[in-house]
């Protein structure tokens, strides 16, 4: 599904999934009072949705935080013209499991929508540097402990992987193991540092100073 309040935009971007054979764009809406009302009614036919952030009526972050009310859990990949950390920031807080911005090569936006159906996350590798910045703005989101589980150095590897924007699949080609054998391992991270995605994973271990994003 594609929510942006320009037209064009929508077409355009239509058009250039469709290259992929295994995309097709259910339905498109103008704001996030279409899109709500469309996936209340319809959201079982979708596995994704691409969203806007700044739209009249209702816009992104108001979507994430209604569907999130209302316990929907489709995936949401971000795709907009802001480079900016507060709303990159809004946007995570907000349940949004992607962040790309719209001059993204069509590459890089398929495997983001292919990464992110399959239940990983997808940040663009140009605005880590926004994450860093506005750290802080997530630290509520963490869990509050004094001393988290040690990471052995192979997880540390792992994460420094993520961090460089690496899916399971290249991780695990990078470190010889099964997708499967780097699913778990991932999963464990996350459990070690108190989060519930790869994106926050990174993030908890930047704040603890395990790793720093090259």
């Amino acid at each position: 599904m594609l929510v942006d309040d320009q037209k064009l935009i929508r077409q355009g971007l239509a058009s250039l999934l469709s290259l992929s054979a295994h995309i097709e764009v259910a339905h498109e809406a103008a704001d996030g009072e279409q899109a709500l009302a469309w996936i209340k009614a319809h959201g079982s036919d979708i596995d994704i949705i691409l969203l806007d952030l700044r739209m009249p009526k209702m816009n992104g972050i108001q979507l994430l935080q209604a569907m999130r009310a209302e316990n929907i859990k489709i995936p949401v990949l971000i795709l907009t013209t802001f480079d900016d950390h507060n709303m990159l920031l809004e946007a995570l807080k907000a349940g949004a499991r992607g962040y790309l911005l719209k001059d993204v090569e069509l590459e890089m936006l398929v495997s983001g929508i292919e990464r992110i159906i399959a239940g990983e996350s997808m940040i663009q590798p140009t605005i880590t540097t926004s994450l860093l910045n506005g750290l802080q703005g997530l630290h509520s989101e963490f869990e509050a402990f004094a001393a988290p589980e040690a990471l052995s150095a192979k997880e540390l590897e792992i994460l420094r992987l993520i961090a460089a924007g690496c899916s399971n699949k290249e991780i695990a080609d990078a470190l010889f193991k099964s997708e499967g054998t780097v699913k778990n391992q991932v999963s464990a991270i996350m459990a070690k540092l108190g989060v519930r995605d790869r994106t926050r994973a990174v993030l908890r271990a930047i704040e603890l100073g395990l790793i720093g994003f090259c």
